[in-house]
């Protein structure tokens, strides 16, 4: 039996099992935090893109997009909303697989879940049923689809977004495993966007899910697309991965789904840069808090995991010149903002670095930290000289709101609520996160589209 099919069977399989009531109030509360992510970027110059784009759409449609009061398709919704989520770098990771998947899949799940009229039960069921896929694709072949120089999110998520949009729409099995072959033809999203930290990471999300909701209706239309999709000789591990063995681990992972749900360790993100630095962030705030200022370092030296370093110090020069939206993926910039500016948020790469940050990543560098358990956890260490000839060093283990340092759920709402007030959106909070919190019993997702669509900004 191919993967595609092994997949789909076992997750239909789950359909009529409750999920259990930790699982389906953690899926709840990373709906609401990317539903917050989205309405903020909406509001910021890196989302400003996708308003204008939304803006030119013609024609209407069941589907909801952040910020806007009107209808859209809802491959049309699941592409903006998608391209929001992710463009902050503020959305959910699972650490060891690498996947920014309610990006992905929840984007998907609330655009096609309004279009077939699903009740908000089989929304967040499907959302977590392939949740589990996709963070098991990525372990199996942990790291590799990232060496090769793509995004997991995005080729991996175009698979599971057709898995959900074809669950959603009533599929069979048969045009199910289809729309996952089709979708394979459609993944994309490369790294190459570090070169110059251009914006177009934002759409690797986004283009996965409109690419999902599109493969399912092309296979109901009849399409067909490969069943080893996913293990065949060109398939999802052999060409994006480099990893054919990867399948059988995958194979194996299927057993364990409504056992072990690991969307129960999926991170959320307090730091609107990438989830690497959010460590160094917290140990720089540590030197702070010791009464450490940027003005009485000598020099920082910064012991960075093997794994994380490709993306946050190379290349050093280029790094350290960084700014704008490219310091999201800048270790000395974030370092730097922390402990000359006090804090790392939303307006930090929204204004240019203060010039006693910026003396200060010429005094930074960076060395390989031994032994780390990447991408398991985010460790970090910062060894920090005084002028004085004393020094300062932090060990972070884990970044905060990991599996190991879980955040609360109040947390995360206080989060949600920050989100919309910098989005001047926050009238439409309760009602947002009324709709989010109902959705287990809800017969359909009207009060969700209504709520969202009160915040409007157009």
């Amino acid at each position: 039996m191919s993967l595609s099919r092994a997949i789909v069977d076992r997750l239909r399989s789950l359909v009529n099992a409750d999920l259990p009531d930790d699982v389906r109030e953690v899926a709840k509360l990373h709906i609401l935090d990317v539903l917050g992510v989205g309405l903020a970027a909406a509001a910021s110059s890196v989302g400003r893109p996708y308003g204008v784009y939304a803006g030119r759409l013609t024609g209407q449609g069941p589907s909801t997009i952040l910020a806007r009061s009107g209808g859209f398709s809802p491959a049309d919704a699941a592409l903006v909303n998608g391209g929001l989520i992710h463009s902050l770098e503020f959305d959910d990771t699972h650490t060891g697989s690498i996947v920014h998947g309610s990006s992905v899949l929840a984007a998907t799940a609330v655009a096609a879940g309004e279009a077939f009229r699903v009740s908000g039960d089989a929304m967040l069921g499907t959302y977590v049923r392939w949740y589990e896929i996709f963070i098991r694709i990525g372990l199996a072949a942990a790291g590799s689809f990232q060496n090769r120089g793509f995004q997991l999110t995005s080729v991996g998520g175009t698979l599971c977004a057709a898995g959900i949009a074809a669950d959603l729409a009533g599929c069979d099995a048969e045009t199910t495993v289809m729309a996952l072959g089709i979708g394979l033809s459609q993944a994309s999203g490369v790294f190459e966007f570090l070169s110059n930290g251009s914006t177009v990471k934002s759409l690797h999300p986004g283009w996965a899910a409109h690419s999902g909701i599109t493969a399912a209706a092309l296979a109901q239309a009849g399409l067909t697309g490969p069943e080893t999709a996913i293990e065949g000789r060109f398939g999802l591990f052999a060409a994006f991965a480099g990893d054919r063995s990867a399948a059988d681990r995958l194979r194996e992972s299927l057993t364990s789904i409504g056992r072990d749900w690991h969307i129960r360790d999926v991170a959320f993100k307090f730091h609107p840069c990438c989830h690497y630095l959010h460590p160094f962030i917290e140990a720089a705030g540590a030197l702070a808090d010791k009464g450490v200022r940027a003005g009485a370092i000598e020099a920082i030296e910064c012991k960075v995991p093997e794994g994380a370093a490709g993306i946050i110090c190379e290349p050093w020069a280029g790094k350290q010149a960084a700014s704008g939206h490219a310091m999201r993926w800048s270790l000395p910039a974030v370092v730097a903002a922390r402990l000359a500016d006090g804090t790392v948020g939303p307006t930090t790469f929204e204004r240019p670095l203060s010039e006693e940050a910026r003396r200060l990543i010429g005094r930074m560098g960076w060395t390989p930290l031994a032994e780390a358990d990447f991408p398991s956890r985010f460790e970090a260490e910062i060894h920090c000289r005084l002028r004085n000839g004393e020094t300062r060093n932090v060990r972070i283990d884990d970044a905060y709101g990991n599996r190991s340092r879980p955040a609360s759920a109040m947390a995360v709402e206080e989060k949600f609520r920050g989100n919309l007030a910098a989005a001047k959106c926050e009238r439409a909070a309760d009602a947002i996160m009324a709709a989010v919190n109902g959705l287990d019993t809800a017969s359909g997702l009207d009060d969700l589209s209504a709520a969202l669509r009160s915040a409007a900004m157009h």
